[in-house]
C-alpha cells in the first residue's frame, strides 16, 4: 500500500525536529552493531544503508559493526555440517572457522559495503584481523552449575584490545568503516567473535557518544510487554536481578551496560525490523527502543530518549 503524501508543513516540521540532534551530534561517534532482520530484509537493507549515509553527510561518524549468524548457518548447511551452539555461542572448529571468515570477512561485509557505497556513501570493509586492530583470546565457557569446569568452544575469542588506529583513521577521511567480528591472538590465530562485544568494546575504545544495537525485538520489555526506556546501570541490575531481562536479551544488557559504564553516553536496543530505526533513534525526539543512560549523559536532545 503506498502511503499517504505528507505535506510541506509536515516535512518541514520533521526537518526541524531533526535540528538539535544534528547539531549535537555532528562529529560525534556512533557505532551502530547491525544484525537480525535488518540484515535479510532487501528493503529494510537498503534503508539501513541510506540511514548511515545520511548520518555521515550530516556530519557524524557511523561505525558499522555486522554479524552474519543466518549467513554463516546457511553455508555450513550447504557444505554438509551441521551448527553447534552452546550458551548462545557457536562452536566454532578449524572448518567452521574457514566458514565463518568466508562469510563475515568476504560475502556479508562486501554485500554491506557495496549497499552504503550504492547509497552514497564511502564505505570501507574491514575484519579485525587488519592491520590486527581487533585483539583476542580464545574464549573459555564456564557450566551453569557454577563449577570450575571449563567448556572448549573452538576458535571462539573474547576481546582483549582495540587498536582504534585505522578506524579513527577512516573516520577522519570521511570514510564509514564496516567490520566485521574477527579478532586475531598472540600467535596470528583468527578467533570468531560475538558481534555485540566487538560493538560494545569498539564504543568504548572509540569513547563513542552512541551504542546502537539493531536487534530483532523492540527492545527491553517489562513483565506486561512493554518497552522499557531511560534506564540506568542500577535499574537494569534490578531488572536482571527479579527475571525481567532474561534469556537472549542478557548478553545484549550486558554489552550496552558495559559500554556506558565505561565511558559511552547512551546505549539504544533498537527494533532494526522498523523501517529507518536509526533516523528515528539519532534525530526523532521519540526515538525507539530501550535507551541504557550512563553517568555522563547529559539531559537533552538524544539523551533522554
Amino acid at each position: 500500500m503506498t502511503p499517504a503524501p505528507i505535506s510541506a508543513d509536515q516535512k518541514s516540521a520533521v526537518l526541524i525536529e531533526a535540528l538539535p540532534y544534528i547539531q549535537r551530534f555532528h562529529g560525534k561517534t556512533i557505532v551502530i552493531k547491525y544484525g537480525g532482520n535488518a540484515m535479510t530484509d532487501v528493503a529494510l537493507q537498503e534503508g539501513f544503508a541510506r540511514d548511515v549515509v545520511l548520518l555521515k553527510l550530516v556530519g557524524m561518524n557511523p561505525v558499522v559493526v555486522h554479524g552474519g549468524g543466518p549467513q554463516i548457518g546457511e553455508l555450513l548447511k550447504r557444505v554438509g555440517k551441521q551448527s553447534e551452539f552452546i550458551q548462545g555461542m557457536r562452536v566454532t572448529d578449524e572448518e567452521t572457522l574457514d566458514v565463518v571468515e568466508m562469510v563475515l570477512g568476504g560475502l556479508v561485509n562486501q554485500d554491506i559495503v557495496t549497499l552504503i557505497n550504492r547509497a552514497g556513501g564511502n564505505a570501507v570493509g574491514l575484519t579485525g584481523k587488519d592491520g590486527n586492530f581487533i585483539h583476542a583470546r580464545k574464549l573459555m565457557l564456564r557450566k551453569p552449575d557454577a563449577s570450575d569446569e571449563a567448556i572448549d568452544i573452538g576458535q571462539v575469542g573474547e576481546v582483549v584490545s582495540i587498536d582504534p588506529g585505522i578506524v579513527n583513521l577512516l573516520c577522519n577521511q570521511s570514510f564509514i568503516p564496516v567490520i566485521a567480528p574477527l579478532g586475531v591472538g598472540e600467535a596470528g590465530e583468527a578467533y570468531n567473535i560475538n558481534a555485540d562485544l566487538v560493538a560494545g568494546k569498539l564504543a568504548v575504545t572509540l569513547q563513542a557518544e552512541k551504542l546502537l544495537l539493531l536487534t530483532n525485538t523492540t527492545g527491553v520489555l517489562d513483565k506486561q510487554g512493554q518497552v522499557l526506556t531511560g534506564l540506568n546501570g542500577a535499574r537494569v541490575r534490578e531488572l536482571i536481578a527479579d527475571g525481567t531481562i532474561s534469556g537472549g536479551m542478557l548478553p545484549k544488557v550486558d554489552c550496552a551496560l558495559d559500554a556506558v559504564q565505561n565511558g559511552v553516553k547512551t546505549a539504544h536496543i533498537i527494533d532494526g525490523r522498523v523501517s529507518h530505526a536509526l533516523l528515528l533513534e539519532v534525530l526523532t525526539d521519540e526515538g525507539i527502543g530501550t535507551l541504557i543512560r550512563g553517568a555522563s549523559a547529559n539531559r537533552g536532545p538524544g539523551s533522554a530518549l
